[in-house]
């Protein structure tokens, strides 16, 4: 069986809402976004998965639960990227100070570098690719762009290509031996 890696962001959150960057905060998901993971229940239930990992921050281990995964195995190298001190705040708050500024092309002062975030995510490629079939992960925005570029093959700064909206699955795989996109944010 070719190896598939399924993508799935919990639900929305007070801060993802307004937009305010959300790593080591853990926030629980608000009444529509427990709504929208139940959502998500009957269309993985159709699926095999091999293995079946999730953040440990209580949104993204919420939303496996109430998509089917309580058994989801947490795993810290799908935490969200650390924003550090920029932890609860908005871009354009950011840009008051640092103009232009991005996740993908500034620091995050006090937070990790791209490098630190692609190597967590490279560790989760590596555990897909050796497993038995497909895996299914729970994970936030900005990591799980990250870990679609890495499975690509591009620079974790190529994860700002791929837009992704809470509670939604996307699907990585092959075409022959090239790693694509197979479905995005479904």
């Amino acid at each position: 069986m070719p190896h598939e890696l399924w993508l799935v962001r919990h639900g929305p959150t007070e801060w993802s809402e307004n937009g305010r960057h959300t790593s080591v905060t853990d926030l629980p998901l608000l009444p529509h976004g427990e709504e929208l993971a139940r959502t998500l229940a009957e269309p993985l239930a159709q699926q095999d998965f091999a293995l079946v990992l999730t953040s440990p921050r209580q949104r993204a281990r919420r939303t496996a639960e109430l998509a089917g995964f309580a058994h989801a195995e947490p795993d810290e190298d799908l935490v969200e990227w650390a924003y550090g001190d920029y932890e609860g705040v908005t871009t354009p708050e950011i840009r008051e100070t640092v103009p232009d500024w991005t996740v993908w092309t500034h620091p995050c002062p006090g937070g990790e570098t791209a490098d630190e975030v692609g190597a967590r995510l490279d560790r989760i490629v590596a555990r897909a690719e050796h497993a038995e079939g497909r895996t299914l992960v729970f994970a936030h925005g900005h990591s799980l762009r990250v870990l679609t570029a890495r499975w690509l093959g591009l620079p974790v700064v190529d994860g700002r290509l791929f837009r992704l909206d809470t509670a939604t699955v996307s699907v990585l795989g092959h075409e022959r031996e090239n790693p694509v996109v197979l479905r995005w944010n479904s």
